[in-house]
Formats: C-alpha cells, structure tokens, sequence
C-alpha cells in the first residue's frame, strides 16, 4: 500500500465450484504461497469480498484469528486476514485496505472510508507499523490486481475532461469570429 488511505482491488475468475482462500502476509509477516518471505511489522488488513457483476458482499475478514494467521511476535496479536469459502464459477473482486476501512455496504461501490495512519492499534508501545504487505488469492482459475482508480482519481479524470471539452469549444468560437 502506498499510503494508508489506498485501497487494493483483485479480480479472480472461478471456473468450477470451488474453495478459495484469501489471506494477507502483513501484520505477522511469514511465507506466502510463492514461497517469499514478508517481514512483520506491516499494517493491520481487513478485506472484502465481491461477487460480480452486481457487486454483492460476499464476505468480509478484519482479523484470521489465531487458529487460522501466525501471532505478531511484539504483540501477540494475529491480525492479518484469512477467507475461506466454497465459491461458485464466476468473476469476484477482492479488496485489501488498511484497518478501519470497512467495506461501506452490500455492494461494491468503489468508495471506501480510508485509513490515516499504518499506526498499531494493539496498543503495545514502539510496535511501528509500514505499508509490508503480501496477499494469497488460492483456489482460483485466474487472478489479476485491478488498477480501480479511487472516486477522487475519478472526479479528477471527470473535471479534465470537462475542461478539456469547454478549452475546445472556446477555441472554435475563437477561430470562427477570425474567419467569419
């Protein structure tokens, strides 16, 4: 994660019915399932599950729970996140953030809260948080990380766009009083 107010989107493709498993490597650290080591130390995830096109809540996991994540080694704390479900075929949507970024309803809007900080919220003193992060999409056909721009990156493209539209409009009144 850039900054604490991003939000991550993965789009995955079920083709048969099927358990996937969504997990982050951030807050503890560990091996993902590509074999690479995260160091601990990074912040505290939460994710949302979305089934397309509609964009229904599938699902949401703030905290694995220590049976399912490793435990900080500062903390204690097992706050990385873990999904399981048997999922039917078909196209969904996976987004990481940063805790307290909840999903905001039922459906997928694209808008989320945001978060200010990567700051430990364990309440255990000189525990830094970073933006370390790995996350694990397993039991799917296909998976892609989808470049969903944020409702401001949205209202920016929009404003250019009318910019762009009206700077062309004044141009050609411009250029037929010069020639008319």
């Amino acid at each position: 994660m850039p900054n604490p107010g991003t939000v991550q989107f993965f789009d995955f493709t079920v083709g048969a019915a099927s358990n996937v498993t969504l997990r982050s490597w951030s807050y503890a650290g560990g091996v993902n399932a590509a074999g690479q080591t995260i160091a601990r130390g990074g912040f505290d995830p939460i994710l949302a599950l979305f089934a397309l096109p509609g964009g229904g809540l599938v699902g949401q996991n703030d905290d694995g729970g220590a049976s399912l994540v490793a435990a900080d080694a500062v903390s204690g704390r097992a706050w990385d996140t873990f999904f399981s479900a048997v999922l039917d075929p078909g196209l969904y949507r996976v987004s990481v953030m940063v805790y307290p970024n909840f999903a905001p309803g039922n459906v997928f809007t694209g808008t989320f809260a945001g978060a200010s900080t990567f700051a430990d919220v364990s309440g255990t003193a000189n525990n830094p948080r970073s933006n370390e992060w790995a996350f694990d999409i397993l039991g799917v056909e296909s998976a892609v990380q989808n470049g969903v721009p944020e409702p401001a990156s949205w209202a920016l493209l929009i404003a250019g766009f009318g910019l762009t539209g009206a700077a062309m409009r004044r141009r050609r009144r411009t250029m037929r009083s010069v020639t008319g």
